[in-house]
């Protein structure tokens, strides 16, 4: 009979610690979920910024059409990726084109003092900030998904119950330029 309820204790031990370890794993899969939505509502509001600031460059740069639809490229790009990887890609892309934008910009005087173009800049340059800090919560939450899933017992449940790895949010070690600052002046 002793037997029956050491064997019954570590039975419902057993179930416990199973349901926790399962449970801590959702909790974080769920962070790092929410994370890589952050972001990507932080690259929605970029992705709307940028056809105001092209039609506001259109107005006073109209021979610079290579520029424009490049950056109207860039941006499609970026809001038909899927996976953690395309969006990168896609977002280097664009932060690209955006330099070449801004960079036309600087040769129109009148374009540099309109109000509406300083204001779309501002937006812009305050979103890049809030796309920074996203990314930076995703890969933190990525991390401790990961490490959770990687040590002992994490790595039996995320093996039993199919948790899988998540990428983290890096540049692509071809794409040095990406790795710069970007440097925008409307000076």
């Amino acid at each position: 009979m002793i037997l029956l309820w050491i064997f019954i204790g570590i039975l419902a031990l057993l179930i416990i610690i199973t349901i926790a370890g399962y449970n801590t794993l959702v909790v974080k899969r769920n962070r790092t979920r929410n994370a890589w939505h952050q972001i990507d509502v932080q690259l929605r509001r970029r992705y709307d910024l940028i056809p105001n600031i092209v039609e506001t460059v259109k107005g006073y740069a109209k021979h610079e059409r290579e520029t424009l639809e490049s950056v109207i490229a860039a941006r499609k790009l970026g809001m038909d990726a899927k996976t953690v990887e395309d969006a990168a890609k896609a977002n280097n892309m664009l932060t690209d084109t955006l330099k070449s934008l801004f960079a036309v910009a600087e040769a129109y005087p009148d374009l540099k003092a309109n109000q509406n173009f300083m204001a779309l800049q501002e937006e812009l340059r305050t979103t890049e900030e809030k796309i920074a800090l996203a990314r930076q919560f995703y890969n933190d939450a990525t991390m401790e998904y990961n490490t959770a899933t990687e040590k002992f017992p994490g790595i039996i449940f995320a093996g039993l119950f199919g948790f899988k790895r998540f990428e983290f949010w890096e540049i692509p070690e071809a794409e040095t330029a990406a790795r710069e600052p970007v440097k925008v002046s409307f000076d």
